[in-house]
């Protein structure tokens, strides 16, 4: 008997466009996304993604097909993503900040047959002459056809079966070490994955959910605007996390719910503004993708102490959530990205994959049912991923004897100097807590004598500076003297992604030269 006619067989319960259809009948015509003037109710959000799925398919894309995002944050880039799962095609979402080299990688590499693109993107992809590929528009005033007039198109059916075990996405790594590789994720690994997120991240129908960063980010969409809306949230979402805009929706909306990485947090409190509005409505507070240094974190803690703060841990081949440090465990253990969510089974293991002893570094792997299948097209690095049976985060790391996992680094940012290792956040930390540092990244720079020399890169507040030789005797008592910097460098800003993360790689390009 198929798996069509069996009526046992409801892997087709197990798809995103299932989970969308059941949040739209509990919670119809409750505000579910808000963007500029524009508001869809979670029975708008079904009933357009059912009408985008069916003109995608009509259009001449079949199930399976790989469809590029290649845009900014907007309602018509998340209908399109909610149409693209329900018509069973592979959505594949790319930085808009990629140059045109390096999104032409992303399209070969999927081989994307169409791709989704406002106005300002849509020229780059015009420029792509030797990739013939379909551009369909966000809004009517970008590119036709376009996302949202095919959103208020009528349709009541999809001619398509989508199951759970369906690619559902190819997300894309960031490519700090090799060429970005494509993380395929099935519709049910993310339902896995949105199930973690609800449960351990405390989401419910009353939060009222600021969304600020970019929705092509696994972090943004999966673990926070999705599952939010699956719990029957209400999203207000906006370009970009700029200050003004996010205190003001904060006090205008009462936005109890509020995501960003530890730089826009940084950005955040160093602006005039934030205690000119009142932000008293905010009772959750996430933040992750990068380490937040710990005084950054005790000040957020004093100027919003009625927020709980929720570190939140992972990467973009779990869905993107692994770990979460809850608020009560905040005041024991700051510093720790918590433990397991609910469908995750987390290690730290040394390189024979056995587990080190508490208080030992060695490298998180995970087992999970939310993890990707593999890289697309890529089964040596897959292979190589999963060795041992377990997935290999790249993240450096040890445990305390209650189970609380402390990110040191990612392995391969751990310095090497003088034949010893160092973890960057150490001496972050350390430096973090002087007065004039606005932001401080450290990283190793290639050294005769030390084989790498602990570097700093700093930025000051406005209207502050240090000398080097104050920098260091301030970090003195804090860190052993092979882990002081030997090197700093003053910059007036950190180069980042459009996540948050600091973009360590392009530092040591920068200042990597001899000295």
């Amino acid at each position: 008997m198929s798996s069509g006619s069996d009526p046992c067989n409801r892997s087709d319960e197990e798809t995103v466009g299932a989970a969308v259809r059941r949040a739209a009948r509990k919670y119809g015509g409750k505000l579910a996304l808000s963007y500029e003037d524009r508001e869809w109710s979670f029975a708008d959000l079904d009933r357009a993604a059912t009408s985008v799925a069916a003109a995608l398919l009509a259009s001449g894309l079949e199930k399976g097909d790989r469809l590029s995002a290649y845009a900014g944050n907007s309602d018509a880039y998340f209908i399109g993503w909610l149409g693209c799962a329900r018509a069973g095609l592979v959505h594949v979402p790319a930085n808009y900040n990629l140059t045109k080299s390096e999104v032409e990688y992303i399209l070969r590499q999927s081989g994307a047959k169409a791709v989704l693109c406002d106005g300002i993107h849509a020229k780059t992809i015009a420029e792509l002459e030797e990739i013939r590929i379909q551009a369909i528009g966000l809004a009517s005033q970008d590119v036709t056809p376009d996302i949202l007039t095919l959103a208020n198109v009528t349709a009541t059916a999809v001619p398509v079966r989508v199951e759970g075990g369906d690619l559902a996405q190819i997300q894309y790594t960031s490519g700090t070490t090799s060429a970005p590789k494509g993380a395929m994720m099935t519709h049910r690994a993310i339902l896995f994955e949105y199930a973690s997120c609800i449960h351990d991240l405390s989401y419910g129908q009353d939060d009222r959910c600021l969304a600020a960063l970019p929705l092509y980010h696994t972090a943004q969409m999966h673990a926070f605007t999705m599952p939010q809306m699956l719990a029957g949230a209400s999203t207000w979402l906006i370009d970009s996390p700029q200050p003004e805009q996010v205190f003001s929706l904060i006090e205008k909306h009462r936005i109890t719910s509020f995501f960003a990485p530890p730089t826009v947090w940084i950005s955040l409190l160093r602006h005039p503004d934030f205690d000119r509005h009142d932000l008293s409505s905010l009772e959750k507070i996430y933040y992750g993708a990068s380490i937040m240094p710990a005084p950054v974190l005790k000040e957020l803690g004093e100027r919003l102490p009625r927020a709980g703060l929720y570190n939140v841990y992972g990467q973009s081949e779990i869905g993107p959530v692994a770990t979460v440090l809850l608020p009560h465990e905040h005041a024991e253990r700051p510093t720790s990205a918590g433990r397991p969510v609910l469908n995750v089974e987390t290690r730290v293991v040394d390189p024979e994959m056995r587990d080190v002893p508490c208080g030992e570094q060695g490298e998180i792997v995970h087992r999970s049912p939310q993890l990707l299948t593999g890289y697309w097209n890529l089964p040596e690095e897959t292979e190589q991923a999963f060795r041992g049976s377990w997935f290999h985060s790249g993240d450096a790391a040890y445990r305390d004897e209650a189970g609380y996992i402390y990110v040191v680094d990612r392995i391969k940012d751990v310095i090497n100097t003088g034949g010893v290792l160092v973890a960057c956040r150490e001496v972050e930390d350390a430096l973090f807590s002087h007065p004039s540092i606005s932001e401080v990244a450290v990283i190793g720079l290639p050294d005769e004598k030390w084989i790498e020399a602990v570097t700093a890169v700093v930025v000051f507040r406005e209207d502050q500076s240090a000398e080097p030789e104050e920098l260091t005797r301030h970090a003195e008592p804090m860190l052993a003297s092979f882990k002081l910097p030997k090197r700093y460098f003053f910059v007036e800003e950190l180069p980042r992604n459009a996540s948050g993360k600091i973009l360590k790689r392009e530092l040591r390009d920068r200042f990597g030269s001899p000295h």
